[in-house]
Order: structure tokens, then sequence, then C-alpha cells
């Protein structure tokens, strides 16, 4: 962001709303960081909260919208289910508070670009988390992509088979929303890499459960395919659940001098010389960045990985998919 807001000498007071996995790995940041302090949590069960703020010394809240309001907060972090998001973040900005949220911003498009303009209006830090673009696979295939010239094709594929499909908040399409949406990253790190797109044409699967009235599913299928305004052509497959039988988590890029190929924790770099490895860094700690890069822009100044604006066009892109399903048609973006 590039607006005026409030630099911080003083640690500042973080709330925080959430108490499941992107929620701890924030508080253990927290643990060692002298410039913040972490001062309330809000989550889903009273029990729950009051365990997770003991772990981490901090006070439990009866709600997040009690938490929003607390006077003595300077940054509140939303690490909560994605349907939330957005009013989370809309409260949290009214009360004048600066705001992390892990993506997506909002799970409807006019929500997420209203919510970047009171920002702005409020002059506070909006910072949508995409820890994705920090993080070793993406760095190393930036560093990468000139050894294989011009790419043309792109094929990015996350899959995690579970058995049997428990009944969480990810399982669940109001809390998760639209598969793309929910998993939003796996459309980021590529129009981080490639820029804007022309077309987006996308399928989905779903795998009920036996009882009518249950509204979690067992099983995800999403693919789409992005043709970008350069010209290249991406395919992109999310699917988790119980009908999926074989893991895979796997990013091929192809250009007109080589391919670039990271599958799993292991990177190789194929051109018509032969293949050679590509070194990847340590997976680890990357939410801890994440929150030491915040603060260092709300008491240096410098200046964040991504903006919200960038997190926003990725969710048009994601909510073009979510109209190709529901039209059976390809979506030109504008």
């Amino acid at each position: 962001m590039t607006e005026t807001i409030d630099v911080f000498s003083r640690p500042l007071q973080i709330g925080l709303i959430g108490t499941g996995y992107a929620a701890k790995l924030r508080s253990q940041a927290l643990q060692t960081e002298p410039r913040a302090t972490l001062t309330a949590v809000a989550g889903h069960t009273l029990e729950t909260t009051q365990a997770f703020s003991q772990t981490y010394g901090a006070k439990p809240s009866d709600s997040w919208a009690e938490l929003v309001q607390q006077p003595s907060l300077d940054l509140v972090i939303v690490a909560t289910v994605n349907r939330d998001h957005g009013a989370i973040v809309r409260a949290a900005l009214e009360a004048g508070k600066h705001v992390i949220v892990e993506y997506p911003l909002a799970l409807d498009v006019a929500e997420a670009t209203a919510l970047i303009a009171l920002a702005k209006a409020q002059a506070k830090l909006l910072h949508v988390e995409h820890i994705e673009l920090l993080g070793n696979m993406h760095q190393a295939l930036r560093t990468s992509l000139p050894a294989i010239g011009t790419p043309f094709y792109a094929r990015y594929t996350t899959i995690k088979p579970e058995r049997h499909a428990p009944k969480r908040w990810t399982y669940h399409p109001e809390l998760f929303g639209f598969p793309l949406m929910g998993a939003l990253s796996r459309l980021h790190r590529l129009i981080d890499l490639y820029g804007a797109v022309a077309t987006v044409s996308c399928q989905t699967q779903f795998g009920d459960r036996n009882e009518a009235s249950d509204p979690y599913y067992t099983t995800c299928y999403c693919t789409a395919q992005l043709r970008f305004q350069s010209g290249l052509l991406a395919d992109v497959i999310y699917g988790k659940g119980e009908a999926l039988w074989q893991a895979e988590r796997k990013m091929e890029v192809h250009g007109q001098a080589g391919a670039l190929i990271f599958d799993g924790e292991q990177g190789l770099l194929v051109q018509a010389e032969g293949s050679q490895p590509i070194v990847l860094g340590s997976r680890q700690g990357i939410f801890a960045k994440d929150t030491a890069m915040v603060l260092d822009y709300l008491t240096d100044g410098t200046p964040l990985y991504v903006t919200p604006e960038a997190s926003l066009y990725t969710l048009k892109v994601a909510d073009a998919a979510r109209r190709s399903v529901e039209t059976g048609q390809t979506i030109t973006l504008e």
C-alpha cells in the first residue's frame, strides 16, 4: 500500500480471530517478536478459545465482534472460516484497526473491492496474506524461469486424498466458498508470475454424503484452464477428499528452451542438453516471515511483498471460474 499510515515505535497490541492451524502459526511467530504482543483471542467456542489463549498468554474474548472493538488493539489478524472474512475485516477497519487477513479477503468480489476502498479511506493497513509467494517452490520457480525461455504452458496440480473426509469447514461449500476462491493461492502464484488472464474455463465435481441434510461434501475436484494475455495456457487442478486416491503436488512449466518440473520437494530443470536438479529452500517459517514483514511495514514503512489489489485481481479470476461452472461457458475477463 502506498498511502500514509501510522508508524509505531512501541509494541503493537494484536487481536487474533481464529484458533486453527494458521492462527497457531501466527501466535508462535508473535511469541518471539519484540515489536508486538498477542493481547486477545476470539474463537469458535469458548472452551477452545480459553485453551488457546492460555497457551499463548492472551485473554479470551467472547466473540470477534467484541474483540475488534477493544480500544487497546492496534492490529487484528483474521484467521477463521472464509465466509466470515469480509464481515470481520469491515468491522475491524471501521473500529480503526490495521488488519491482516488470510486469503481470500472475501468470497464476493464487490465486497472485497469495497473493503480495499475502506482501508484506504481509514488510512489503515489491509494485508491479504499470500504466503505461497514466499514459499520455496515459488521462489525457485521465479529464479529459474529465465532458463526455459518464453513459457507457453503451465500445469499446477494439488490433490489431497482424505479418507474418511472430515466434517471440517474446508469441506463445507458455504464456509469455504467456491473451490478456487477458498484455495485462491492455486491461481495467485500463476498470476504473480504470468500476469493478466484473458479467458477462464472451469468445471467442478463434488461427492455428497448420504444424508440429504448434511451440507459437507466428501470429495471436491476442480479443474480450470486459463489463457493469459501473454498467450500462455495453464491448467489448474485442485482436489481433496475420499474419492481421490493418489496425493500430488506438482508444478510444471514448459518453455521454448526447456521445462521446469517441481514435484513435491524435488525440482528439475530439463533442457536439450540434459537435466539438472533445482535446490529448494525450506518450507518452514513462512507465516513467521509474513508476520515480520507486516511489522516491518508498520514500524519502518518497508514495502510489503503483495498488495490487496493483486489479491483482488486473482479473486476476480476465481469468480470468473465460478461463473464458468454455472454457465458452462468460457468467461472472458476485461
